[in-house]
């Protein structure tokens, strides 16, 4: 079906613009952003994504005030036909003010006392991270494109009548777009099981003074990895310096697959090692922009529109419960002279044979 996009030069394939290269029903489309005050007395976050073979969007604005509280606001909806439209999931909007520079968040959900108008700005340039591929058997699990890139917000959030001023010089956060395929929605009967029941996951954008840093892996329960990322990204217009090598170091903290202590050893194309500490100071939980949310997760079918909120106390007194698993722990960070600020997205189900974790949510000891 044709839409507004199909009158620009953009095709990727002989299909109109809002058709998928396959009919595959976990092909996705995302937008994520973070952003966190240097004093950590804010942390909010935004998911919004289109399913188009599920004919579904949804969209998710989560914050944390003070450490204390989460309070999220979910959206849903059917899936605009065209493209153009896709970016507004009932009272919660993502503009693209000026590609890979400047995007704008507003929500606008009165009934639920929550409001916000922010603007994200670019520091540097968009870095690509290793496309991610892992197939079960014949059946592809794994297959998109995701950049990350770093910045500053500006605006507002007004929460419970009351107004918290966010500006670029205390708050700095990062984004992320993927698309491509990845689980989502309801899972179907895959037939006979394949591979392992595991996922290892973590993903550390880290905001310093004058550069960022990036790393993530995934790994198999062995350890053995199956995609890994580090780079060191300048302010400005100077290109992203790609690391040779990664290592990291984790101690869990007991009761939970969270760590308690972590550090990554960034080695470059010269064998230099730069070493990024980090010091989680609380969890933001992805269950609040839709990741896992029994009741709200990404590319179920909620009818033609629907809105749902949430709120819940910090610290969670279950840690282990499969819908607490995923999270991001804002981080103190130090590389050497330099101190920064960032997080570090965990997601831990089933053995990691490296941290000692044998079953699908038993804790560290």
């Amino acid at each position: 079906m044709l839409s507004s996009f199909d009158d620009f030069p953009i095709h990727a394939s002989s299909a109109p613009v809002n058709e998928t290269a396959s009919s595959d029903a976990n092909h996705y489309d995302r937008y994520f952003f973070n952003g966190y005050r240097a004093d950590a007395s804010v942390f909010f976050a935004v998911a919004l994504g289109l399913y188009p073979n599920r004919h579904i969007s949804d969209a998710s604005f989560s914050v944390i005030i003070d450490g204390k509280e989460q309070i999220s606001l979910h959206s849903s909806a059917r899936a605009p036909q065209d493209r153009a439209q896709a970016n507004k999931v009932g009272p919660i909007e993502v503009k693209v003010l000026e590609p890979m520079k400047r995007h704008q968040i507003l929500v606008d959900s009165p009934e639920h006392s929550l409001r916000c108008d922010l603007t994200f700005t670019a520091r540097s340039g968009p870095i690509q991270e290793p496309h991610f591929l892992v197939k079960a058997g014949q059946r592809t699990v794994f297959d998109y494109t995701r950049l990350t890139q770093f910045g500053h917000w500006v605006g507002w959030i007004e929460l419970d009548g009351i107004i918290h001023k966010i500006e670029p010089a205390t708050t700095a956060g990062s984004r992320d777009r993927s698309w491509g395929v990845r689980p989502i929605g309801p899972p179907s009967d895959a037939g006979a099981p394949v591979g392992e029941a595991q996922y290892y996951w973590l993903w550390a954008p880290i905001n310093f003074g004058s550069f960022a840093t990036h790393f993530d892996v995934n790994e198999y329960s062995s350890g053995e990895r199956w995609h890994e990322t580090g780079f060191v990204i300048p302010d400005g217009d100077s290109p992203a310096k790609v690391m040779k090598k990664t290592v990291y170091r984790s101690k869990l903290r007991s009761g939970t697959r969270w760590a308690e202590s972590f550090s990554i050893d960034l080695i470059d194309q010269d064998d230099t090692i730069s070493t990024v500490d980090l010091t989680p100071i609380f969890e933001f939980h992805m269950s609040g922009i839709g990741y896992g949310n029994k009741d709200w997760g990404h590319g179920h079918w909620k009818g033609e529109a629907a809105v749902g909120f949430e709120r819940w106390n910090l610290p969670v007194s279950n840690p282990c419960d499969p819908g607490n698993l995923h999270i991001q722990a804002l981080c103190r960070a130090k590389m050497g002279e330099h101190t920064g600020i960032g997080i570090l997205e965990q997601f831990v189900i089933g053995p990691h044979q490296p941290n000692s974790l044998t079953s699908m949510i038993d804790p560290a000891p």
